[in-house]
């Protein structure tokens, strides 16, 4: 039977996820629940981890982890959220826009703030993929234009079982305005480009104070677990993060657009079509602005299932808390990994055919050439067959940690 799951209902519970890029999904609090962080070092050892000394990543950050990659934010690994800085700043109209900062291309402010660097973001701005702003006199930003309207109910109903996805139907719980993009080029500021998902917009201060929870999501992003605004500068936010695998390595990013509405209902994001305008299909060449992610439609489900994965599994399968779990997706790089790490996300769904799963073969995958070795060989495709490779989608999903 089809179920649906209203934002507000789900939202009232600090669990909630989101999910890896596609669908709605969260984990239970306490590590293990699902087998995607990595377990203490010291199991089938006869010394506590205490012993073990501290991980090789304070040494060195491209070593087993963890490492905090967004550095500006507070993470809770057990809650899976990051709690970050909020910055106010208005439309030249005079409209607030209450955002958060992730990326950019300037690396040494990036350094400074604790920010992710990616220089592949310097090739989105084509199309309305990124709007202009100025900084001004007091330190605020003023946008040229992109308004985000948070008023509608975000809704996904599954598809009938066994294929739960597609849905039957989705309405995201909210929807840039056309020429809405997370992405800025500071005009007097460098000509640098930010990565500045809004949060809020055009409200004041007291209308977004949520500092305890209990959200009103008609206000604000679906990922907002609280939000406390501190005069008129900014505040803090914390949200849900989403664990993904990165290279076989756990990770965890915060999704925040996508230029698909489908997409952005089933991900807790917002619906911001003029990222549509970011190339996509060519990752890793010349002016890529793009990595790639690697949803599958219908890899293996089942709660208890250590295997499980995908979009079926995570639109049908629940923890015991009753809350969905989440699809556990395959990402391209990401900082300390690769040297080509991009906030933006090509999306490339993938398809188990009916041999691979009648042969067994099908599985949970944690590396983009391990999934990538199982298309060459034919056991995965497109939808339906059709052949592997971009949907056209780009998603919006800062990296946050590294858990190895």
């Amino acid at each position: 039977m089809s179920r649906t799951v209203s934002r507000r209902s789900v939202f009232r519970s600090a669990a909630m996820v989101g999910a890896l890029t596609l669908a709605a999904a969260t984990i239970a609090p306490a590590l293990g629940a699902d087998p995607v962080l990595p377990p203490p070092s010291s199991v089938g050892t006869g010394i506590p981890l205490t012993y073990q000394g501290p991980p090789p990543s304070e040494v060195d950050r491209n070593l087993v982890g963890p490492v905090k990659l967004l550095r500006a934010g507070e993470v809770n690994e057990r809650k899976m959220t990051v709690t970050l800085p909020l910055y106010r700043g208005a439309l030249v109209d005079g409209r607030s826009v209450w955002y958060i900062l992730t990326d950019t291309t300037d690396e040494r402010n990036a350094e400074a703030l604790g920010l992710n660097f990616s220089a592949k973001l310097n090739y989105a701005a084509v199309g309305n993929a990124v709007r202009r702003a100025w900084l001004q006199e007091d330190g605020s930003i003023q946008f040229e234009q992109g308004a985000v309207d948070f008023s509608p109910e975000r809704v996904v109903v599954p598809g009938d079982a066994p294929n739960f996805f597609p849905p039957a139907s989705f309405q995201a719980g909210s929807k840039g305005g056309p020429r809405y993009t997370p992405l800025f080029r500071l005009e007097n500021g460098g000509k640098h480009i930010y990565n500045a998902p809004v949060v809020a917009f055009d409200v004041e201060e007291d209308e977004i104070d949520f500092c305890d929870g209990d959200v009103d999501y008609s206000k604000v992003h679906d990922r907002v677990l609280s939000i406390c605004p501190d005069g008129e500068r900014g505040g803090t936010v914390t949200l849900q993060m989403t664990p993904i695998f990165s290279f076989a390595k756990p990770s965890a990013y915060i999704s925040t657009e996508a230029s698909d509405p489908m997409v952005a209902a089933l991900d807790s994001g917002t619906h911001a079509p003029a990222l549509g305008d970011t190339v996509v299909g060519f990752d890793d060449g010349a002016f890529s602005a793009v990595e790639r992610l690697f949803p599958i439609a219908n890899g293996p489900t089942g709660a208890d299932n250590p295997q499980r994965q995908g979009l079926n599994s995570a639109l049908s399968d629940v923890g015991e808390d009753g809350k969905p779990l989440p699809p556990v997706h395959v990402i391209g790089g990401l900082p300390t990994v690769a040297l080509d790490y991009s906030p933006l996300w090509d999306l490339n769904l993938g398809e188990w055919t009916d041999e691979a799963i009648d042969k067994g073969y099908r599985s949970r995958l944690i590396d983009e050439f391990q999934l990538l070795g199982m298309v060459e060989q034919g056991w995965l495709t497109g939808p339906d067959g059709a052949p592997f490779g971009s949907t056209g989608i780009v998603v919006n999903c800062p990296i946050v940690i590294r858990f190895l």
